[in-house]
C-alpha cells in the first residue's frame, strides 16, 4: 500500500517542501500505525525547513511536530491501545503524512467527540503554554504577565489559559491582531508603533511578574527589565533570528548567551528556557497528564483553540508561506485525511 507525505528536500523556503509517495511500512513490535487526521503547522517546522533545528534526521524527512489520528494497526506486543481508537502524539518529525508509525507508549488517547483539528492544536501549542504557566513560571491568580507574539499559536493559548488562571495579561501584536488579544482577555500593545517598555509601564506602573518571550536575542534584555522584583522570564523561541530572508544562527546562539548572563544577576529574578521536547524527555509524566487535562478542558468547552486555517496536506507550502508572512492568528492545521 502506498501513502503520501511531505518532505523537506533541502534547507530553504516553502518551495523546498515536496509531496512524495512511498510504500507504507507495517508497525514494528511495540509500535502502532496511525492514520493521521490532522497535523499542526508551527514555527518549529519552519526552523526544520530552514535547517536550524537540532537533532532531526538526515534530509529528506517529513516535518510535523504533532498529530491526531486513528490507530490502524498494532505491532506485536501492543495491548494498551486498540484499533480504531483516536490518539494524539508529539511526533517532533513525521506529522506531514497520511500515516505514521509510533511507539505505543507515545500516544495519548483523545476523548470521543473532539474535533481532530482542535485537538491537535493542543498537543504542541497548548501543552507549551500550560507547562510554561504552571510548571515553569508557577503563576498565581492576580499576577501580571506580558506575552510576546500574543496572537500566534502559543500566544493565544497563553491568553486563554492565563484567563482561566486569573491573570492580568498584556500581549504584543500588530494592530490588525489586537481584536483577538482583547477577545481572549489581554490588553494589546502594538510593538510596531509603540515603545513596548513605556506602554507597559504606563499600564502597570512597575512592570510585570512574568514575561513569556518567543523573540529571543536582545529582546530578552528588554523583557528582563520589565520584571518586578521576584519576576520570572521564560524564553521559548527565536523569532528575532528570522527577521531577514534567512535565519541567523548567530542570533539563535546569542539568545542562550543572554540567558546565561541574565541568570548571573543576583536580583531575585528568575530566568528559564523552555523547550517542550526537552521537558517531555525529562518529565514524560507531565506531558501525558497535562495533555489529558487540556483535552478535558476542551471537552468541557472551557477552552477553544483559534484555528486560522484548515488546509489539505498538499497545501503545506502555502501554510508555510502564511507562517513566513506572519499573517495568521492562532493555529494552522493540515488535514491529512478528510
Amino acid at each position: 500500500m502506498k501513502y503520501k507525505h511531505v518532505v523537506i528536500t533541502r534547507p530553504g523556503g516553502p518551495e523546498v517542501l515536496q509531496m512524495v509517495e512511498d510504500e507504507l511500512p507495517d508497525p514494528k513490535p511495540g509500535e502502532v500505525q496511525v492514520k493521521v487526521l490532522a497535523t499542526g503547522v508551527a514555527f518549529t517546522d519552519v526552523m526544520m525547513r530552514e535547517g536550524v533545528y537540532p537533532g532531526v534526521p538526515k534530509l529528506p524527512y517529513s516535518p510535523g511536530y504533532d498529530i491526531v489520528g486513528v490507530v490502524e494497526k498494532l505491532g506485536a506486543g501492543v495491548t494498551q491501545v486498540q484499533v480504531g481508537q483516536q490518539v494524539a502524539a508529539l511526533t517532533i518529525v513525521g506529522g506531514y503524512s497520511e500515516y505514521v508509525c509510533l511507539p505505543a507508549s507515545e500516544v495519548v488517547p483523545v476523548p470521543a467527540g473532539l474535533d481532530p483539528v482542535e485537538a491537535v492544536s493542543l498537543v504542541l501549542h497548548y501543552v507549551t503554554a500550560y507547562q510554561m504557566l504552571h510548571r515553569i513560571a508557577k503563576v498565581k491568580p492576580g499576577e501580571k504577565v506580558l506575552i510576546h507574539g500574543a496572537a500566534g499559536g502559543v500566544g493565544t493559548a497563553l491568553l486563554e489559559l492565563g484567563d482561566l488562571a486569573g491573570l492580568q495579561m498584556y500581549g504584543t501584536a500588530s494592530q490588525a491582531k489586537h481584536g483577538i488579544v482583547t477577545r481572549l482577555g489581554g490588553t494589546p500593545i502594538d510593538y510596531k508603533t509603540e515603545n513596548v517598555r513605556d506602554r507597559l509601564l504606563q499600564l502597570t506602573g512597575d512592570g510585570v511578574d512574568v514575561v513569556f518571550d518567543a523573540l529571543g536575542g536582545r529582546s530578552l534584555l528588554d523583557s528582563y527589565r520589565l520584571l518586578r522584583h521576584g519576576g520570572r522570564l521564560v524564553s521559548y523561541g527565536f523569532l528575532s533570528a528570522f527577521r531577514g530572508r534567512h535565519p541567523s544562527q548567530m542570533a539563535i546562539a546569542s539568545s542562550f548567551l543572554y540567558l546565561g548572563l541574565l541568570k548571573l544577576i543576583p536580583d531575585g529574578k528568575q530566568v528559564s528556557f523552555y523547550a517542550i521536547a526537552s521537558c517531555k524527555q525529562q518529565h514524560p509524566d507531565w506531558f501525558r497528564a497535562d495533555l489529558t487535562t487540556l483535552f478535558q478542558l476542551l471537552a468541557e468547552g472551557k477552552i477553544r483553540p483559534i484555528v486560522a486555517g484548515r488546509l489539505p496536506l498538499a497545501h503545506a507550502k502555502f501554510a508555510h508561506q502564511l507562517l513566513d508572512q506572519s499573517v495568521t492568528q492562532g493555529n494552522l492545521v493540515l488535514i491529512c485525511h478528510a
